[in-house]
């Protein structure tokens, strides 16, 4: 078959898997991205002179998709596993956390509570069959495993500050997915293992973008795709600027609640599942200070003091000239708090510093860094399975998936690279069948 052109929306990682893999099987994929770089939310920016990621990463031994396109552009040699360290800060004490050892040891949790906890834990990580949890709620789910107790202390405040209102309805088989891969990161029972790249995701992101346009594909930057376009149920083109590009295939990775503008010639019933679909927002504060906040990579926070579920201090996993924390604040995009200026997260960040490591003082800042992104994480539902549209649309030529298709999985690199490449694979065979 003669190599095809086809249109790709979206140049985040899972947009540019699917273009590595149509340009490396001699197609030639166009790339559109609305924003000034691609990444998406892997994408890096320029932090007080120091190129990173506007949120943070970081990977797991487990991600072999990842790992295998590291291979493939030669880049493995560029890939670091450190022994990370996790915390907990609970009743103004920063506890250690993470092994059975640091559990034993947790102070404001009883035994009977520990041992109800850990079993969970142990139990979810040794689990392969995950579809009978689609239609489990997540808190009862929890709450029946490891009781009252150890869900009020370990669990609730991480709920209650990344879904807010939606906490009582999420699905219990995405719940297990996020216990399940931080524990097959461990390679021992009390040792847990990440990963960071030379250069951070920026390493990756501009290899895979030279490789798509050495063989062939084009990526277009500031291009955002106003409408694509619909005739006698089959695609015609995209929309840019005014202007109608013709391609018979268009594969879209943007975000799913943008598809009812972006694709509104799709069935009446298809737009509404759209829709129907919820997102969390995220404003994400990043911190340049002159002295570390703690030695662990990840910090669980349960303070009421504290409208955060974690801390993540990126250069305890990737070393660095300076100290580097990332701060998410995740609501739902319609809650007040997302309108906020970005200075009430600059202070709020500031002052739980100071309140974790009294030692801080203002001028150990360096620098402070907000960034916000509407469509950060889906909100799954019980169900969620059968309330996601599928990724090939009833429309000839058309695909449309973004991290929510990967489902229960929790949005991540190498997830949307092996879902990128596999879409990719399957739109081609879909064009040959019809030829």
């Amino acid at each position: 078959m003669q190599g095809k052109r086809i249109a790709v929306l979206g140049a985040g990682p899972m947009g540019l898997a699917v273009a590595y893999q149509l340009a490396r099987d001699g197609h030639q994929p166009v790339v559109f991205e609305a924003d000034d770089r691609v990444g998406g939310m892997t994408a890096m920016f320029d932090f007080a002179g120091l190129q990173i990621e506007r949120y943070y990463h970081f990977h797991c031994i487990s991600d072999t998709a990842f790992l295998r396109v590291l291979d493939e552009l030669n880049l493995a040699h560029k890939m670091h596993w450190v022994e990370t360290r996790m915390a907990y800060w609970y009743r103004q004490t920063l506890q250690p956390w993470g092994n059975p050892f640091a559990l034993l040891r947790f102070r404001g949790l009883s035994f009977i509570a520990k041992f109800r906890y850990g079993l969970h834990a142990f139990l979810s990580t040794k689990r392969t069959n995950w579809q009978p949890l689609d239609n489990v709620e997540a808190v009862g789910w929890i709450k029946r495993w490891v009781g009252a107790e150890a869900y009020e202390v370990l669990w609730r405040r991480l709920f209650d500050y990344k879904f807010y209102d939606y906490t009582a309805n999420l699905s219990a088989a995405w719940i297990w997915s996020r216990i399940r891969r931080i524990g097959r990161s461990r390679y021992s029972l009390f040792r847990e293992k990440l990963g960071y790249l030379d250069g951070g995701s920026g390493t990756l992101l501009n290899a895979m973008r030279a490789d798509i346009e050495a063989h062939g594909g084009v990526i277009h930057l500031k291009t955002p795709v106003i409408k694509v376009h619909i005739q006698n149920g089959k695609v015609s083109g995209v929309e840019i600027n005014g202007q109608i590009e013709q391609f018979d295939t268009v594969i879209s990775t943007v975000p799913l609640p943008y598809i009812p503008k972006l694709i509104p010639d799709l069935p009446s019933a298809m737009l509404e599942q759209f829709r129907a679909l919820k997102n969390i927002a995220v404003v994400c504060v990043i911190a340049k200070l002159r002295k570390p906040l703690t030695n662990n990579f990840w910090l669980n926070t349960n303070d009421p003091e504290m409208d955060i579920p974690g801390i993540v201090e990126y250069s305890n996993l990737r070393p660095l000239d300076c100290h580097i924390v990332y701060v998410p604040f995740y609501m739902p995009g319609e809650h007040p708090k997302f309108a906020e200026d970005d200075q009430v997260f600059l202070d709020k960040v500031k002052r739980y510093f100071k309140k974790i490591n009294p030692a801080l003082t203002d001028d150990d800042f360096i620098a402070l860094h907000a960034s916000r992104y509407r469509h950060a994480q889906p909100i799954c539902e019980p169900g969620y399975l059968e309330r996601l549209p599928p990724a090939r649309l009833p429309v000839q030529g058309l695909w449309v998936a973004d991290t929510s298709h990967y489902y229960p999985e929790d949005r991540g690199i190498s997830e949307s690279i092996d879902f990128g490449r596999k879409m990719a694979q399957a739109a081609i065979h879909s064009i040959e069948a019809v030829q």
